[in-house]
């Protein structure tokens, strides 16, 4: 089955595209976006990929030669979405509805002096539609058209020709529904008691409901006494395994995990799924490894598209560092290298520990604990008189 929706009927509706919304029937359950989210999986997924991402601070800068110099923001990369929604806010629910379904809509309310989005409010995805038909791509938003000038459209995991992005959930929507299934049969034997402990079946004849009570109450009465309970070659005992069944539950769930964590990029040890195979010398190796081979394209495409919300030659950057923040020893061995190999001074140093720079009263105390001059070290000179030995 297609997961988008092409009518081929000439009139309004010609050349209709509709973000895939995973509706399949998988397993007895019906998967859609907000179904998905019952999954434990689905839901880790989403939301360590928007708080890293949203947590990111938003940088702006321009190009001057070969350097590039910091710039203010403009306010829509502050609150895009006016006085209610912070870019935390906003950066946190596109990522999250990307994630999900591949798209991120909003409507531009406000633009600037020159022409780009001032405001853009966002909305649920269930409210579009898109349509594209001889390259022209138009909107619909509840019952309102809007052209695609008017709307703010982010897409990731684009196909060729295609006006909107491939949505992970509508493509597992066979893991989620394996898995959803599973969930609610075991709250229905577990929860509901929808399934008896035993079967007590007649092969012989069928039995009316008197004599089936009847039948009943004298295997309990024997059973709940330890007795013997005697029957001919007519009666068949089976006992139902939950134990054997809810082993199966948790394998398939197990598996089912694996499968989601594939399916939204996103290591399924970072979700608590289990080890994937690896070790790392520190946290600091795991999260580079997490940020280039996962979250890495992600950011990329979210700096292009933010970036044109900016006049050229401006460029918008997403700081990283947070993710990669180092434990205090090994922070304070890669400033020293970068300062003794005179990649950076040790005021900037300071900076990037928020400090300001020494004062001269702190660099008297450097002087009478370390000499009045203070050498690089392993240049030759000693630390108290700074002559070459």
């Amino acid at each position: 089955m297609s997961l988008f929706k092409r009518r081929s009927i000439q009139g309004p509706t010609a050349g209709e595209l509709i973000p895939p919304r995973p509706v399949q029937r998988a397993g007895g359950v019906t998967v859609t976006n907000e179904s998905a989210l019952r999954h434990s999986a689905v839901w880790a997924c989403l939301r360590l990929r928007a708080n890293l991402v949203s947590t990111m601070p938003v940088d702006v800068y321009r190009r001057v030669g070969e350097m590039k110099v910091e710039v203010p923001k403009p306010p829509v990369l502050i609150n895009p979405g006016g006085d209610r929604v912070g870019m935390m806010e906003w950066l946190y629910s596109t990522q999250f509805d990307l994630d999900r379904a591949g798209n991120a809509f909003g409507l531009i309310t406000a633009r600037d002096g020159l022409g780009l989005p001032a405001r853009i409010e966002l909305v649920p995805l269930a409210e579009v539609t898109v349509r594209q038909k001889d390259g022209v791509v138009t909107y619909r938003i509840g019952q309102q058209e809007y052209d695609a000038s008017e709307v703010w459209h982010e897409r990731q995991y684009t196909m060729a020709g295609l006006a909107v992005g491939l949505s992970p959930i509508a493509y597992a929507a066979w893991s989620i529904g394996e898995y959803l299934s599973v969930q609610q049969f075991a709250l229905d034997w577990f929860g509901n008691g929808a399934v008896p402990s035993a079967h007590l079946k007649n092969t012989a004849k069928t039995i009316s409901p008197d004599q089936a009570e009847e039948t009943k109450r004298r295997f309990k009465a024997a059973t709940s006494s330890q007795d013997l309970f005697v029957t001919g070659n007519d009666w068949e005992y089976k006992m139902i395994q939950a134990d054997a069944a809810g082993a199966d539950w948790i394998e398939a769930k197990r598996y089912g995990i694996g499968d989601i964590a594939r399916f939204f990029d996103c290591p399924g040890d970072l979700i608590d799924a289990g080890s994937n195979g690896m070790t790392y010398a520190n946290i600091t190796q795991r999260n580079l490894q997490f940020l280039v081979m996962n979250l890495g394209p992600a950011i990329v495409r979210r700096e292009d598209a933010l970036s044109s919300l900016t006049s050229r030659p401006r460029f918008v950057k997403l700081n990283t560092d947070a993710l990669l923040r180092m434990d205090p020893q090994t922070r304070a061995a890669m400033l020293r290298t970068q300062i003794e190999s005179r990649q950076i001074a040790p005021s900037e140093a300071r900076e990037l520990e928020d400090r300001q720079p020494f004062t001269e009263s702190q660099l008297s105390e450097f002087d009478r604990l370390f000499g009045t001059k203070n050498p690089a070290p392993g240049s030759g000179a000693t630390a108290t008189t700074g002559v070459p030995s």
